[in-house]
């Protein structure tokens, strides 16, 4: 009876062991299921294209009005932010002229930004911004395209805005200029300067 006994708590002690590694096992089969579908929820947002060129800096705000100043924006005009940051060059167009405008830029919390600078500003009729390198962009429909880049990008975009834009498109750039290609004005803000082009009939030769 004494080894009767001793069986059937072996034979308990072994189910015991085997429901309990059952339980351990299926316990990290499932340990990794949360953190994989947080994971999943946190990449639906469009990614980053690649690192952006220039770190963010804010136009401020009298260097704004002097470009829109300058480049003679008004309600007939379609405006390219290239580099939008917090959308403000596009939503003051749209709040002061009526002017329709586009935002164009890699980072996807600047576009978040500059919706939401938009919303608050009431012009989300009038101004769209898409997260877009802007080297592969279509601004083709521009009238006015504005820039605070950096002087080496100015001049890699020149061939790109040559193609696109139509003779008389107006652009006008905080900061820094195009290179060989010479401003047909500069304004001073603050220590700031604001250059001003018009796009050619003819490219010269020495941009091409």
């Amino acid at each position: 009876m004494f080894k009767t006994l001793l069986a059937t708590l072996g034979a308990s002690s072994v189910l015991l062991a085997s429901c309990t590694q059952q339980v351990e096992s299926k316990n990290v089969a499932q340990a990794p299921t949360t953190p994989s579908t947080v994971e999943v929820q946190q990449t639906t947002q469009k990614p980053q294209e690649r690192t952006p060129d220039v770190v963010y800096v804010p136009t401020p705000t009298e260097v704004v009005d002097k470009m829109l100043s300058m480049a003679k924006v008004g309600k007939n005009d379609i405006l390219f932010d290239l580099g939008s940051g917090d959308g403000r060059i596009p939503i003051t167009a749209a709040q002061r002229f009526g002017t329709r405008g586009t935002g164009i830029d890699i980072d996807p919390e600047r576009i978040k930004e500059a919706n939401a600078n938009a919303k608050k500003a009431g012009v989300t009729d009038k101004v769209t911004f898409l997260q877009q390198d802007l080297f592969k962009s279509d601004f083709s429909k521009a009238t006015v395209v504005t820039l605070y880049l950096l002087p080496e990008l100015n001049v890699k975009l020149r061939p790109q805005l040559f193609k696109q834009l139509k003779p008389g498109t107006r652009i006008v750039s905080h900061a820094f200029d195009m290179g060989d290609w010479k401003p047909e004005q500069t304004a001073n803000v603050n220590g700031r300067t604001v250059y001003y082009w018009t796009i050619p009939k003819e490219v010269p030769a020495n941009l091409r």
